[in-house]
């Protein structure tokens, strides 16, 4: 593969702060479970997060234009970068929906669900700081094997999470708020399991 190392820096900035976005996540959840007031400052730190990928994200598609040869697919990187920073796009989605809606509680589901979130977010960082060298090929795969796996178990989480929440909350606002944090924070798994899905695209391809 020629030898780009930009693109593998710019790769690697962007998945710290996935998994930023992440933990701060889990920090807002179980704050909120255990019943501490405000939101703002996890909020606050994952839109940073969410501000310095988008230009991380922006600097990545600059220099796939004035470069010549790449280390990967061109095609390959724009989609690996966009499907990253849709990650912290989902995470944002979150702490924005906690403070619109003015969730005063977040439930044992959703604290389970952030968590699952993070295992998936620190995930795709270790598997894209393995991407600058094919030698890391196998790994690669069994990362993304594992990403698959929690995202599969935030299927069963989030399927359990409403089974309880429309069978046990009386509060119909109640209900259309926690299924809408529900729905996102699952999402944030089906995203990650995408930078799999293309990271093992590109192993194959490469190795």
């Amino acid at each position: 593969m020629p030898k780009e190392g930009k693109f593998f820096d710019l790769f690697n900035a962007h998945a710290e702060l996935i998994v930023e976005g992440g933990q701060q996540l889990v920090a807002m959840m179980n704050s909120l479970a255990n019943g501490a007031d405000g939101v703002d400052g996890f909020a606050a730190a994952i839109d940073k997060a969410e501000t310095s990928a988008d230009r991380i994200t922006h600097e990545t598609v600059s220099q796939l234009h004035k470069t010549f040869i790449t280390p990967l697919d061109r095609d390959e990187i724009h989609q690996l970068i966009t499907r990253m920073d849709d990650i912290l796009d989902l995470t944002q989605d979150v702490a924005q929906t906690v403070a619109l809606y003015d969730i005063q509680r977040a439930t044992p589901e959703a604290v389970t669900l952030a968590e699952i979130t993070k295992a998936c977010c620190e995930g795709v960082k270790k598997a894209v700081n393995m991407l600058h060298s094919m030698d890391n090929a196998q790994a690669i795969l069994s990362t993304c094997r594992d990403i698959d796996q929690l995202e599969s178990d935030a299927d069963r989480v989030m399927r359990g999470a409403m089974s309880k929440l429309f069978r046990d909350e009386p509060d119909v606002r109640q209900i259309i708020k926690l299924k809408a944090v529900y729905e996102l924070l699952e999402t944030i798994t089906d995203r990650c399991e995408d930078v799999a899905n293309i990271l093992e695209g590109i192993v194959l391809e490469n190795s």
